[in-house]
């Protein structure tokens, strides 16, 4: 079986008796190695020691005294914003545990952190996995993606892959489908994957150069599916099925989950019976029903009803938030 996402991180750490990710001293130290971090030729004496230091003792203490003393403004904020994430890291014990505190404050680490700890987490989730698509359908967990509506079909590409052709003079079919969003999806079946040909997926997966249809009754979206209900029992021990819809049925629904800023913004609004102009319900790409295998573990109150899911773009991008089905599910409190 085909190893990926090697770049996350994965296997620097060792899983507990729980199937938690344990923060090790080599985890820790891969963020020392970070280029922010990293001393470069300008460096002081004071930043090399600091930082040989803590790749010998990645848990060691730092004082107020030893971050003055380097010179460089820019390096010294950078430790402050490193050491305060490890504290986090640290205080824990696990990868998932440090994610889920970070939502119960307001978030004080760079976004790309959080991402990096969503990669780290799913790469454990699926380990093991042998489906490219859902491999590739979890990448929406963690990195942008640019959505692009072609002759019905939603598709979804890498957004800084799109960005670098955009930037660049090489346009291939991805940087002409979407960015240009033009061109026939017969002339770009060797970038859109699909059962056929999803066995691409395993020597391009650090590509990033691979798009997938979300479109209704295309096997992405049903790959995405088993990634939300792998992500739900992962975290809460919980048992849920998650099916695309085309559209919710029910009048007034019991519960609803935007799975980022737009959708949760969106079904907030129908709900409360506002009207959405037709440009805007064309932001939502994907809808989903989720239900629980074990009822009982619902509030009371909405017990046995269908809990609606919906993934949208915001300006043709999607910026998915993960943790919204983590705090937002509701579990009865016992």
């Amino acid at each position: 079986m085909a190893d990926f996402w090697r770049n996350s991180g994965f296997h620097l750490l060792e899983k507990d008796p729980a199937g938690r990710l344990r923060i090790t001293d080599d985890f820790l130290r891969a963020y020392y190695l970070r280029p922010e971090i990293h001393p470069v030729e300008e460096s002081g004496d004071a930043e090399r020691r600091l930082h040989a230091s803590l790749m010998e003792s990645p848990r060691r203490g730092v004082s107020e005294k030893e971050l003055s003393a380097i010179d460089d403004a820019d390096a010294r904020d950078n430790y402050r914003i490193i050491l305060g994430f490890r504290k986090k890291l640290l205080d824990t014990g696990t990868v998932e545990g440090c994610y889920r505190g970070l939502f119960k404050a307001p978030i004080d680490v760079p976004p790309m952190f959080v991402d990096q700890l969503v990669h780290v987490i799913l790469r454990s989730v699926l380990d093991g996995c042998d489906d490219p698509l859902r491999l590739r359908a979890a990448e929406i967990f963690f990195r942008e993606q640019k959505a692009t509506i072609q002759e019905g079909h939603v598709l979804l590409a890498d957004l800084e892959t799109v960005e670098t052709h955009a930037s660049g003079n090489r346009y291939g079919s991805i940087g002409k489908l979407i960015v240009e969003a033009q061109g026939d999806l017969a002339k770009v079946d060797l970038d859109v994957l699909d059962r056929a040909n999803a066995a691409l997926y395993w020597e391009r997966e650090s590509r990033h150069d691979t798009v997938i249809s979300l479109t209704y009754g295309r096997p992405a979206l049903d790959a995405l599916c088993r990634v939300l209900e792998a992500w739900v029992w992962h975290f809460l021990n919980v048992k849920v099925q998650v099916k695309p819809l085309r559209k919710i049925e029910e009048a007034r629904w019991a519960w609803h989950i935007g799975l980022d800023a737009e959708s949760t913004a969106i079904l907030n609004e129908l709900w409360s019976g506002a009207q959405i102009e037709q440009g805007r319900m064309r932001n939502i790409l994907a809808i989903f029903g989720l239900e629980l295998d074990d009822p009982s573990a619902m509030r009371t109150d909405i017990r046995g009803r269908t809990i609606y899911l919906a993934l949208s773009c915001e300006d043709g991008v999607v910026k998915m938030k993960p943790q919204n089905l983590l705090t937002n599910l509701p579990l009865h409190e016992a």
